[in-house]
């Protein structure tokens, strides 16, 4: 029984817990969520301002990648940190879309909280949302067209759509180019003879794991480059190791080069100098042998996943064979899949076959870091993009904008499937959901008629955050995609207010991208809708001890 003193709200909890229930739950959540897609709605398409995030180091960054704004933000409210989750979710599955996502979600709850306004109960809506998705699903794949048979061009368009307004965008056509050609590296179907580079059926996110993307500050945007090898950020274990080697044969170990280590209760029983002097000597013919067997396989590389004793590193020298320690697993499996080799846990194993292939293996040192650069491989199934730029954040920049651009290639060719952007895609399926909401009788319609409304935040924010009316914008484009002069492909060019052909001007964006956004904008609505209860305890500090 609840005291005169205490909420009966909150019995039975301590005082240190904080309980908001219904109608002011779903308050809360949503507003915490709107202001959350609303911080980064102004970040959304070419036009798009940047964000300037300083942490309590004073680090800087510069930003208007949706993601990375959210992570930095290091938001606490839980509403909110959902809606970084759903971005997070976008960037494993696609790579790109993260802010679309995430304004997505914002407008579907403002229009839920209309709604909701109007006694309209959360368990209708969130039903209504799932309906509205499911057919915008199905309206989607009806609506986007084949890749089409010049897919190098295609695939280019869609690389430079989604550069546009980022911070490659003075050299998005070099960039462009650098990442078409990257994806088309990992998207072959041969097989080779190595397991680690069977490329058959290869996912969206294996591809984007074979493509790694390296920055080094200095230089212009326009410098970089696609490497067809691994670059990896090592340098020679012995300064009498060559630094360049040509038509390079390369072995990669996941074993420890050095002395095995004894047990740990093992003891050595030494009486003179001569067994001291025997004991050393098997360590170094042990080692030796470790050596030869490289030798004898024809390898002169060696990638270690592991260390490299001293007495090896000097026998490896003078054998005129190059090696790196400690690589990342990660690397040498992409090592593996660029130069057809084979990871192998003992030397013994080593031989023609087991080892990989490259034009060249060479050091090369930037400021103060030295890179190993494994290039020049024949038909790679992993590869690097080399950035350059001026400073650390350009680099970091233009990092994620062709992180980004990535996602989209690779999601238009593993699904072959695109639609037009400029916000013609929103639009039409705008037009759609509302004729399929006119087929629903019960209180759901609402529902479907608000998400159809939602979409349209899209085309208003681009035309937003381009200086224009959104009244007019709107107005113009619902105009354009209605009969008798209907044009599904009908968008807005942001330089000058008028419609365009998105699909001939070659903007385009796979369709991955919208049926992911459209999904996790509709989950995590869904799940804020039906909550009803919040039930917080008190920080650790603020309880008794």
């Amino acid at each position: 029984m609840a005291t005169p003193y205490q909420d009966p709200s909150s019995y039975p909890f301590s005082e240190h817990t904080k309980r908001t229930q219904g109608r002011e739950a779903q308050r809360m959540n949503i507003a915490a969520a709107k202001l959350v897609a609303e911080t980064i709605r102004t970040t959304l398409g070419p036009k798009g301002m940047d964000k300037m995030l300083v942490d309590d180091e004073g680090s800087v960054i510069v930003t208007n990648d949706g993601l990375t704004i959210l992570e930095e933000m290091q938001l606490e409210h839980p509403a909110a940190r959902m809606l970084v989750e759903i971005a997070k979710t976008q960037e494993d599955e696609i790579g790109d879309g993260t802010t679309t996502a995430v304004v997505l979600a914002g407008e579907l709850l403002k229009q839920a909280e209309t709604l909701l306004e109007q006694d309209v109960h959360p368990t209708i809506i969130t039903k209504g949302f799932r309906i509205a998705n499911k057919k915008a699903q199905e309206l989607l794949s009806g609506m986007a067209e084949h890749l089409g048979q010049n897919q190098d061009a295609t695939l280019h368009a869609i690389a430079l759509t989604a550069m546009t307004g980022k911070g490659a965008e003075a050299s998005k056509e070099h960039l462009a180019s650098i990442v078409v050609g990257a994806a088309r590296a990992v998207m072959g179907s041969e097989k080779t003879s190595n397991p680690h580079a069977t490329t058959t059926s290869r996912t969206l996110k294996e591809c984007l794991n074979n493509i790694k993307i390296v920055s080094i500050p200095g230089g212009s945007v326009n410098e970089s480059t696609l490497v067809q090898g691994i670059v990896l950020e090592k340098e020679r274990v012995h300064p009498s190791m060559p630094n360049n080697i040509k038509d390079a044969r390369i072995a990669l170990l996941d074993i420890a080069l050095e002395v095995p280590s004894m047990e740990t209760n093992a003891k050595v029983s030494i009486t003179s100098p001569e067994n001291l002097q025997d004991f050393l000597s098997m360590e170094e013919r042990h080692v030796q042998k470790l050596v030869n067997d490289i030798s004898a396989s024809g390898a002169n590389v060696v990638l270690c996943q592991k260390g490299i004793d001293n007495l090896a590193q000097y026998f490896l020298a003078q054998q005129g064979i190059l090696a790196v320690r400690r690589v990342p697993k990660t690397d040498m499996e992409r090592v593996a899949r660029a130069t057809d080799a084979t990871i192998v846990s003992s030397t013994k194993d080593l031989n023609k076959k087991t080892l990989g292939k490259a034009g060249m293996t060479r050091e090369q040192s930037f400021g103060d870091h030295a890179f190993l650069f494994i290039e020049a491989c024949t038909h790679p199934q992993a590869v690097t993009i080399l950035i350059r730029g001026g400073t650390e954040h350009v680099t970091s920049e233009v990092r994620r904008a062709v992180q980004d651009s990535l996602g989209d290639v690779l999601a238009a060719h593993t699904s072959q499937q695109i639609v037009p952007g400029a916000g013609a895609i929103e639009v039409e399926l705008y037009h759609h959901l509302l004729e399929f909401a006119k087929t629903l009788t019960g209180r759901e319609r609402l529902a479907v008629e608000a998400f159809a409304k939602a979409i349209l935040i899209i085309p208003r924010t681009l035309a937003e955050n381009a200086g224009l009316d959104p009244i007019d914008t709107i107005t113009t484009l619902t105009a354009a995609h209605t009969p008798p002069n209907k044009n599904k492909n009908a968008g807005i060019n942001i330089e000058t207010g008028t419609l365009i052909d998105a699909r001939k001007h070659g903007i385009i964006e796979p369709l991955k991208i919208k049926t992911q956004a459209l999904n996790s904008a509709t989950e995590v609505t869904t799940l804020l809708l039906r909550i009803d209860d919040v039930i917080a305890r008190g920080k650790k500090e603020d309880r008794p001890r």
